[in-house]
This record gives C-alpha cells, structure tokens and sequence, in this order.
C-alpha cells in the first residue's frame, strides 16, 4: 500500500489550498481515511478523519468549520479542502490509512502513511 500526498504549497492568510492523497491497492474503500499534521518543534496532532464510505467525518477543533475532508473511492484519493487557511496551519500534512472502516483520531490507528506535504500560510 503507497499513499502519495500533494497539493501543498505557499499561501496567503485567508487562502484556500486542496491536498490530495492517492492510494494505491484494492482496499482503499475499506478503510477509513485521514490527515494529520506536523509543524516545526511540535508532535505530530490529527486534522480530520472519514470513514471508509465518507459518510462520518470527524474534525480537529482548531479546523472545524474551516477544513472539509472528502474522498472518492473511485479514483482511490481523499481530500482536504483547507480554506480561511491562517498562519498557525503551517506544517507538513500527512495523509494515512486506518486499521478499520472508521474513523479514528490517534496515530496509532493507522497503519500506511504518505510522505507528507508542506504548506506555508504567510501573513
């Protein structure tokens, strides 16, 4: 199992980024989904997650109202639509695979990780 994460990049407070994360296999659509993130000097904290069928989707408090996760099992990918991005949303992003169909909120829930993407949010 690969995941492949991109989109990241440099953008202004207030702006709008949309990473996406690429699964490779057959069971994508078996497991529940979700993105994590990981500024300088700090531990690694949870974003949002989905379900296998992205019908449940769970969100940090700091991203709520803010950041929307989707997927299509079609095409095996997961989103994260990230808007009125502010400058504390800097880190490396990283999409990863749950154990189960759920979704789940701790590290250790996860078993594939992708390599990450940057985003920079200036003021």
């Amino acid at each position: 199992v690969q995941l492949q994460a991109s989109g990241g990049g440099l953008v202004q407070a207030g702006g709008s980024l949309r990473l996406s994360c690429a699964g490779s296999g057959r069971t994508f659509s078996s497991h529940g989904m979700g993105w994590f993130r990981q500024a300088p000097g700090k531990e690694r904290e949870f974003v949002a997650a989905t379900s296998r069928s992205g019908g449940s989707t769970r969100y940090a408090d700091s991203v709520k109202g803010r950041f929307t996760i989707s997927r299509d099992n079609a095409k095996n990918t997961v989103y994260l639509q990230m808007n009125s991005l502010k400058p504390e949303d800097t880190a490396v992003y990283y999409c990863a695979r749950g154990y189960g169909g759920s979704y789940y909120f701790r590290t250790y829930e996860y078993d594939y990780w992708g390599q990450g993407t940057l985003v920079t949010v200036s003021s």
